[in-house]
């Protein structure tokens, strides 16, 4: 009797180490992260994990960077991402804001720039951002589906993408962001982005599957070609 408690005490805390794991998971996981970066062409790269290590002191500062909780299922605006733009580092705005951190995250690394400080760092956290963006599970509902299968759909492809970046790079597209509404073209490029993520993830949800890796590869191209064009705006 006492061992079969044991057992079963043991079970609860292992599934809730499990979920707690999941729901504080990177988005995709470090390689994937990196590979999105070099796809691009960036080249500080080897620095995109740096947002998620972040998390582990900054906490809710930085965790709510990485996804919006779409709990309606709603079409993603240009307007929605403008307005979570506000969001960037709140900590108490646990729906998530990821849309409007690359947003945020940019007006940080062009206010260092200005100042002639550093600005490096905050390029990096919208190229991680960015990233996010493309994960189905960082775009919907944290409901049971998403909490059972987040881990697996974030390292789909990591045990080998560091060495398919050209995969990547065969998914990419050109993407205008005119110098002179640049905001506003993001912001409608991020909603752009969001929805056909979004779509994806209610796909899986109502299929009850992961992500093949054809899918998740198209999906790391969205991303990647939107950081090009962000890099590619900040003369990078």
């Amino acid at each position: 009797m006492l061992a079969e408690r044991g057992a079963e005490m043991f079970f609860v805390i292992l599934i809730s180490i499990l979920l707690f794991t999941i729901n504080t998971a990177s988005g995709w996981y470090d390689e994937t992260h990196l590979s999105i970066a070099k796809a691009a062409g960036y080249h500080k790269w080897y620095n995109l994990a740096g947002p998620d290590i972040t998390k582990i002191k900054a906490g809710n500062i930085e965790n709510y960077n990485h996804y919006f909780e779409n709990k309606d299922d709603s079409e993603v605006t240009p307007e929605m991402v403008l307005e979570q733009a506000r969001r960037y580092n709140d900590p108490k705005d646990p729906e998530g804001h990821l849309y409007g951190a690359i947003i945020g995250s940019i007006r940080k690394y062009r206010e260092a720039t200005r100042l002639d400080r550093y600005a490096e760092y905050h390029l990096v956290f919208c190229a991680h951002y960015a990233g996010d963006l493309s994960q189905p599970f960082h775009n919907m509902l944290y409901d049971d589906f998403n909490k059972l299968h987040h881990g697996i759909n974030d390292g789909i492809v990591e045990d080998e993408v560091m060495k398919n970046v050209d995969k990547i790079k065969k998914q990419m597209y050109p993407i205008m962001l005119e110098p002179t509404r640049f905001e506003e073209d993001l912001a409608r490029e991020i909603a752009r982005i969001a929805n056909l993520t979004r779509q994806l993830g209610q796909k899986l949800k109502k299929e009850n599957r992961d992500l093949t890796k054809e899918e998740a590869y198209i999906q790391l191209g969205h991303s990647a070609s939107l950081l090009r064009a962000i890099l590619t705006f900040l003369g990078k």
